[in-house]
């Protein structure tokens, strides 16, 4: 099966922002199943699927979890972007039609993207005391990036305008809850700042639930 690398490019680099093992498994095993020709075989190496397998369940785990997955979104800041380029580069390289470091580029920049998109959403969902909202969204993340990638298995162009639109979305999204993310790190400074007080004057922090706290 032929696909157009330059919407998978793009596609890949999305999805990687949200769950780059998830990427790196699905197109692994997509290619090695024979589903497409397009994915190199460095992606379908067993070690490679099971690495990506092991750490996408790791994932699945953390990313439900309020506040570890903002503690997972930190380290992947990183991790992310760079497994979007790899990938795309990988892509490019197989098919010959598109140069690697321009394929690598823009799967990176737009991994980057999606991925500020996700962490600082998590942010404003972490302000909700309750945690099922963790659950919610981070589900239906799990799925977007599995229906997308296999989507894109068949129709890449379709399935790149989807992510362009998903992408479009978030962003607006995050601009739309800047101000409650803003509140949120304002009060993990504010309780750092206690607990510091705290532990130098050698007691408890204050409580301020009770009493004239505002």
């Amino acid at each position: 099966m032929s696909m157009s690398v330059l919407p998978l490019v793009f596609t890949s680099g999305w999805a990687s922002g949200i769950n780059a093992y998830a990427v790196v498994l699905l197109l692994g095993v997509f290619g090695a199943t024979g589903l497409t020709d397009e994915v190199p075989e460095a992606l379908q190496r067993t070690d490679v699927l099971i690495a990506a397998g092991v750490l996408f369940l790791i994932e699945a785990v953390a990313d439900k979890v309020p506040y570890v997955d903002n503690v997972w979104d930190s380290v992947h800041t990183v991790v992310r972007p760079v497994a979007g380029a790899v990938v795309a580069a990988l892509l490019a390289g197989e098919s010959g039609s598109l140069p690697e470091l321009a394929a690598g580029a823009i799967g990176g920049s737009t991994a980057l993207m999606s991925h500020l998109v996700k962490a600082g959403t998590r942010m404003a969902v972490n302000t909700s005391p309750e945690p099922f909202s963790n659950i919610a969204i981070s589900t239906g993340e799990d799925l977007a990036v599995a229906g997308v990638i296999t989507f894109a298995i068949f129709h890449p162009v379709a399935a790149a305008v989807i992510a362009a639109v998903l992408l479009a979305l978030g962003v607006w999204l995050l601009v739309f809850l800047a101000s409650r993310i803003r509140r949120f790190l304002r009060r993990r400074a504010q309780r750092r700042e206690e607990h510091r007080l705290a532990a130098a004057e050698g007691g408890p922090p204050a409580d301020r639930s009770v009493g004239g706290g505002r």
